[in-house]
């Protein structure tokens, strides 16, 4: 897996929450920072003598982050697994609903009535979905505006690269949390993904009812 984040600190974070959770190999890349911080250095007001006042410059918001796994299945049975609600169901969470059309859905529905997943903006066959993606519900102004998912899904022999580019960050604490957030929850999706394909469909009566006997 390789995943290219806009912030040093995120990619440490998550090189760690990598290591611990994939069982293949995996590699972190950090993008410079340097151009978001001559930014922010150069729209940071000028101060100077003795009526200057002392302003803090917002810092730059993260571009986007990238996502990139090999899964060992031909493209074919990816995009099924990825774009059905038969196929999706089969590893992300039970009754997943899929309406594979510009302004249809690309959800999940978790017990207690929310939602994960987001809107299809647009679709070509067996190459590429895009989704208008909504945040957890712990990031409502996030959930609200929206982010832009784009899936590609590229033929590699009998294995698929599956990428996932996310944009349309903004700034603020809110979308930073998000992000760091999204980043490494969007590593484990694809990771989830991986797994569907080594070790085949999700039991689900027996993983949902191991999760109620833990909460029990």
């Amino acid at each position: 897996m390789i995943v290219q984040v806009n912030n040093m600190k995120t990619a440490k974070t998550l090189l760690f929450f990598l290591i611990l959770s994939a069982g293949h190999a995996c590699a972190a890349v950090a993008q410079s920072d340097e151009a978001n911080a001559d930014q922010a250095k150069a729209d940071a007001p000028k101060v100077g003598g003795p009526q200057a006042v002392a302003a803090k410059a917002e810092p730059a918001a993260p571009q986007q982050f990238v996502i990139e796994i090999e899964v060992p299945a031909p493209v074919h049975e990816v995009w099924q697994a990825f774009t059905t609600s038969e196929g999706l169901s089969t590893w992300l969470f039970p009754n997943a609903t899929v309406d594979l059309r510009p302004g249809g859905d690309w959800l999940v529905h978790f017990p207690g009535g929310s939602t994960g997943g987001g809107t299809i903006a647009s679709f070509v066959p067996e190459k590429e979905m895009v989704l208008n993606a909504l945040a957890p519900d712990k990031f409502p102004t996030v959930r609200a505006e929206r982010t832009r998912a784009v899936f590609q899904f590229e033929a590699r022999g009998n294995a698929t690269i599956v990428r996932l580019t996310q944009s349309g960050w903004k700034s603020g604490e809110e979308w930073t949390s998000a992000y760091e957030y999204l980043v490494a929850g969007n590593a484990q999706l694809l990771a989830t993904l991986h797994k569907r394909f080594v070790d085949g469909p999700t039991d689900w009566e027996k993983v949902l009812g191991s999760a109620k006997t833990k909460g029990s």
